[in-house]
């Protein structure tokens, strides 16, 4: 019984100070909602936080998202408002986008441990211009080939 009353005079106590202990877990939401685990993909959302259309995902390279090979076609040459890279950790692991076709020129790296960008308007090419609906091409490299200040947050 004084177990109890503890427990009860405790409880009270905290919910006459407005404090109240969760009871239930929130759900995640978003790029967070989304992440499959490591899958070896890449992907790409037209919206931010990984919303929108699913653009494609991928193990592999795509030299150019607006021809009609690979995962990446058409349309979705300079659409990306956010990414995910969920790719195996080891090697090549690191996501290289380019700011035009081909896999050439400018470009910014995403690490397998950022996990995702949600929101790519706060990410710049290494030329200067901005991540969002900027992205023509992308390919899987080595840490060591992404320059410094290329990091994507």
């Amino acid at each position: 019984m004084r177990k109890k009353l503890t427990t009860t005079v405790v409880t009270l106590g905290l919910t006459a100070l407005g404090l109240t202990i969760p009871t239930t877990a929130q759900a995640a939401s978003g790029c967070n909602a989304k992440w499959p685990g490591r899958d070896g993909h890449v992907r790409a959302w037209d919206g931010y936080d990984c919303q929108g259309e699913l653009l494609g995902a991928t193990a592999g390279n795509d030299r150019s998202w607006g021809d009609v090979e690979g995962a990446f076609q058409d349309q979705d040459y300079n659409r990306a408002s956010s990414v995910m890279n969920s790719g195996y950790i080891g090697g090549k692991d690191v996501v290289a986008f380019y700011w035009i076709f081909g896999m050439d020129g400018s470009y910014a790296c995403l690490s397998p441990n950022e996990y995702f960008v949600d929101n790519l308007s706060r990410n710049h090419f290494n030329n200067g211009e901005n991540m969002d609906n900027s992205i023509g091409s992308h390919r899987w490299v080595t840490a060591s080939e992404c320059a410094a200040g290329t990091w994507m947050s």
